[in-house]
This record gives C-alpha cells, structure tokens and sequence, in this order.
C-alpha cells in the first residue's frame, strides 16, 4: 500500500510539473503576441506577425478563420491547442 501511495504522489508531482511549463509557454506566447501587437488594438494583422511573430504568419490564413485579416490572441490559442 505504501508503494502504491508513493507512486501515486509521483505521477501526481509529475503531472503537475509537466503542467506548470504550458501555462508559462503560453505566458510567453502572450507575451509575445503583445509586443508584436505594436497598436495595442488586441488584434495582430499579418504585417504585424511578419514582424513580430513570423511562425504565427506562416500559419495566418489557417488561424484567421474568419478572413478578417487579423487575428486575436484567443484565435492563436485555439489553433495552437488544436494543434497539439
């Protein structure tokens, strides 16, 4: 039984470990998303990630879904969980 408990508290330490970088991850792809939004409008249009985020513009068509020519932070998360 105490095996058990001592295995079961490392795959919880385990998980919880692999859980914290996503959340930073995701952290510093706000972040980033931020800078490169240089209007500050909350919104990156294509110039904007060619600039700032060139991964995100190679990957543009596929995350403005709704052809608006920009794209929004909960967009990007999306398709990035989407992705995974």
């Amino acid at each position: 039984m105490k095996k058990f408990l001592m295995l079961v508290a490392g795959f919880v330490f385990i998980s919880a470990a692999s859980a914290a970088p996503t959340g930073a991850f995701m952290q510093r792809v706000q972040d980033r998303f931020n800078a490169a939004n240089t209007n500050h409008d909350g919104k990156l249009t294509l110039a904007e990630a060619q600039a700032g985020m060139p991964r995100v513009a190679q990957h543009f068509a596929e995350i403005d879904t709704a052809k608006k020519g920009y794209i929004t932070f909960s967009q990007l998360s999306a398709f990035m969980a989407a992705k995974k």
